[in-house]
């Protein structure tokens, strides 16, 4: 468990029970239209059924549940990169819509970034896509102290378009 600077804000694992709820809260267009194609629409029960036995299982993310006073708020992991990128973890997060405005992923970032550092030596990049016209979470990066490394155009194709991808990332020596 990896508490945050907010009281009844944690992340942890996930667990086989938060099923319901996560197909739930996950089952949302606009949470789908920000993340990977991996992150199925619609997200139903035998998604997150799916999800969960990877997620509560052994491999090579470090995945949490997002917990806002005792209910299942999303999710974020750090996902561990290889070869010559192998030092570097690519950081994603979602947040359910009822959790959305309220700083909850900004100190859900803070806390697995601070988490990732503190517990794997290996790792001294963390970093993170964002597609462009998802300016809330550029700036849940930018007040996580992750610096824009870049653009890239018309990197990624999702929801039927061409979109810009933003770059950010965060070194452990970085402040």
């Amino acid at each position: 468990m990896i508490p945050t600077s907010r009281q009844g804000l944690i992340l942890r694992p996930f667990r086989l029970t938060d099923a319901d709820a996560l197909s739930q809260l996950a089952n949302d267009r606009d949470i789908w239209r920000n993340v990977r194609d991996s992150f199925p629409h619609p997200y139903d029960r035998a998604a997150a059924d799916a999800f969960l036995a990877k997620a509560c299982g052994e491999g090579g993310a470090l995945l949490f549940a997002i917990e806002a006073d005792g209910a299942l708020a999303g999710g974020a992991g750090l996902h561990f990169q290889q070869d010559v990128e192998r030092r570097s973890v690519e950081v994603g997060y979602w947040l359910g819509r009822p959790f959305w405005g309220q700083g909850i992923a900004t100190l859900a970032v803070s806390a697995l970034t601070a988490h990732g550092f503190a517990t794997k030596a290996e790792i001294h990049r963390v970093f993170a896509g964002v597609y462009a016209w998802n300016e809330a979470s550029s700036r849940v990066l930018e007040k996580c102290g992750f610096t824009l490394e870049g653009r890239l155009r018309q990197d990624a194709f999702k929801d039927g378009e061409f979109v810009d991808r933003l770059i950010y990332g965060r070194l452990r020596s970085d402040p």
